[in-house]
């Protein structure tokens, strides 16, 4: 019995020895490959260092280094990604990327993250003519496309660090890119691009297949889209201006964030976001409306008097909903110009992102510059087809030119009997304003005729004034000494900067601001005459000979890094309207003939229209009260 129990106990102990010396050989291999492989890598190093190259084989690096084991790595993804380890370990598991472009526009995308990290518009240039350096809204690195993803496991990741797997086929003439991140052969979320021949606009796509026991449906995915735009004007003042983030909400309305250093809204039912650029915009649409939406505009120019890359940084944040578990939304990217044509052929509302004005002054771009300047473009240089514009419109607004000299004239002709008046009941200032109107009604004469036909005028100049800037046809078209209507037309570059002005020097500002003065010279002396002091008011007389000289000192600096086109209109619309009002003072209107008209008119049984009619009622009863009172 004691020996059947010493045979088993020896056993046991050579069984132990054998187990060690097992372990000890395998160690001893383990640190020998060690030193194989610390001494490869010193002798890589030596050999550097010789200059002499050394070829090792593929079967002496194998041998020299092993490879981790598959199930070691996979234990490792699994830990850190969960069921989207099963990305990681494929083919497509490298950051390499996907290239499809059209006539128009070049697109690349990354397999890391599945979006679009390159986007060149290939019929544009940067800053000049001839730059050389095409227009790209995305490069290097300056946007950013992710969706948090929360795992049912209590993990957290983000899409961006992720691997998709490319798949490229055609449907037609279309170019389709599908990237599906992956958590097994039929689980994965897919992002599907289609791009059709010479068009800006991209199908896209977000949907998800059999992860509905993979991710926490309890909350909406959560999607994050950012862009910092590159500078690609040669004002960045001016283009900095025009930048801005734009969206569409609630059905069909529009906004956008101003241009404070930083801004931010919360809009809800979001069809559209749109970060915008001057002539440029990059648009994310969606067939079913975000829920709600977090957007944000930085602005990135922080010294105008220096260079600088970007302008500003847009942030978007909307939630992706599930639907049985899964998302799937049918939407669209638009990287391309911000051209009201383009836009406006999508039918989504998109030509909102071009800045044409609101109200009024939209519709009259819309429906009135727009189509004449695209026709005279047909036929026409793009300066002279400004000129022609302009021309056409102080034809069209002559008569309400004429209506506004003839009211001055008027009132210049009856200014002596309003300053009798004046000076006749100077103690009484309501009694003065009782004879005045009847003179203006005995007479004929409306005191607001002059000011009816300025603000007729105010829908047309704001309407330009939107206009000019957002003509993306302007962009880099020379004029003259011009070689960018859409930007400042510098003939001298200053070696310092002047605040509010600028470090160069615009000419067709210098040109309209000597015609605004002008123009004022010629005005302000008849606008005078025309209108008598009031007791009480400050001498606008006065106040219009100072405004002679600050109009066109407002105007040089205001319009310096404008436009070239814009300022181009106001210097040749002032020209014009200086000689409208030249033949209409001298061989229109007659002053004597006024005055015999105005004396003859004293004559006449005169009726009061009803807004004199109620005037007069309540001077009286002014008159009434005053009297009680004393």
């Amino acid at each position: 019995m004691e020996e059947k129990k010493l045979d088993v106990n020896s056993i046991i102990g050579f069984g132990l020895i054998f187990l060690i010396l097992i372990w000890v050989m395998y160690n001893s291999q383990q640190n020998e490959a060690k030193e194989k492989v610390k001494q490869a890598q010193q002798e890589q190093i030596d050999s550097k260092a010789d200059a002499t190259p050394t070829k090792v084989t593929e079967k002496e690096t194998a041998k020299i280094v092993a490879p981790i084991s598959d199930s070691i790595q996979e234990a490792q993804l699994q830990s850190s990604l969960g069921s989207f380890a099963y990305s990681a370990t494929l083919p497509s598991a490298k950051e390499v990327f996907t290239t499809i472009e059209n006539e128009v526009v070049r697109l690349k995308i990354a397999n890391k993250g599945g979006y679009i990290v390159e986007a060149e518009m290939k019929e544009f240039e940067q800053f000049r003519k001839g730059s050389g350096k095409k227009v790209h809204l995305i490069k290097d690195g300056n946007a950013d496309f992710n969706i948090e993803l929360k795992t049912n496991d209590n993990r957290t990741l983000n899409t961006k660090d992720l691997f998709f797997e490319p798949t490229v086929t055609k449907e037609g003439k279309n170019q389709v890119v599908s990237l599906k991140l992956k958590a097994g052969n039929n689980k994965f979320l897919e992002y599907r691009y289609v791009l059709k021949p010479n068009e800006y606009m991209l199908d896209f796509a977000i949907r998800s297949q059999g992860l509905n026991t993979v991710l926490n449906a309890s909350d909406p995915l959560n999607l994050d889209w950012k862009i910092k735009t590159y500078r690609n004007e040669k004002s960045v003042t001016y283009e900095n201006r025009y930048t801005e983030l734009i969206f569409e909400y609630e059905g069909g309305k529009d906004d956008y964030l101003g241009q404070g250093s930083s801004t931010s809204d919360e809009p809800v039912d979001v069809s559209y976001i749109a970060f915008k650029q001057h002539f440029f915009t990059s648009v994310l649409l969606t067939d079913t409306p975000f829920e709600k939406a977090v957007v944000v505009s930085e602005n990135l120019v922080k010294d105008e008097e220096k260079d600088t890359l970007f302008t500003k940084q847009f942030k978007a944040s909307v939630p992706l909903a599930f639907k049985n578990g899964e998302v799937n939304y049918n939407m669209n990217w638009y990287y391309g110009p911000a051209d009201y044509h383009i836009l406006n052929e999508y039918d989504k509302n998109l030509d909102e992102i071009v800045p044409l004005g609101w109200g009024i002054f939209g519709w009259i771009n819309r429906y009135i510059f727009i189509p004449t300047f695209d026709f005279l473009i047909l036929f026409l240089p793009y300066g002279i087809a400004i000129i022609v514009l302009t021309i056409l419109v102080r034809i069209v607004m002559s008569p309400v030119t004429y209506k506004s000299y003839l009211s001055q004239a008027k009132m210049k002709v009856l200014r002596p009997e309003i300053q009798e008046l004046g000076a006749k009941f100077a103690k009484d200032p309501m009694k003065k304003q009782q004879e005045t109107m009847k003179l203006y009604s005995k007479a004929g004469v409306n005191p607001m005729a002059g000011c009816l036909p300025a603000l007729l005028q105010i829908p047309v100049f704001y309407a330009l004034f939107s206009f000019f800037p957002s003509a993306i046809d302007l962009r880099q078209k020379s004029f003259l000494w011009a070689d960018d209507l859409s930007s400042f037309d510098s003939i001298i570059n200053l070696p310092f900067y002047i605040p509010f002005y600028g470090s160069h020097v615009s000419l067709f500002p210098i040109l309209a601001s000597i015609a605004i003065f002008f123009y004022m010279r010629m005005t302000t002396g008849d606008q005078a005459m025309s209108t008598p002091p009031q007791e009480g008011m400050p001498d606008m007389g006065k106040i219009m000979k100072i405004m002679i000289y600050i109009s066109p000192l407002m105007m040089l600096f205001f319009f310096n890094n404008f436009a070239s086109g814009l300022s181009l209109y106001y210097f040749i619309s002032n020209t014009i309207t200086i000689g409208i009002m030249l033949v209409i003072k001298n061989y229109i209107i007659n002053e004597d003939k006024i005055h015999a008209q105005i004396q003859e008119n004293k004559t006449k049984p005169k009726t009061m229209n009803r807004f004199q009619r109620k005037m007069q009622e309540m001077m009286e009863e002014a008159e009434k009260q005053k009297n009680l009172k004393k």
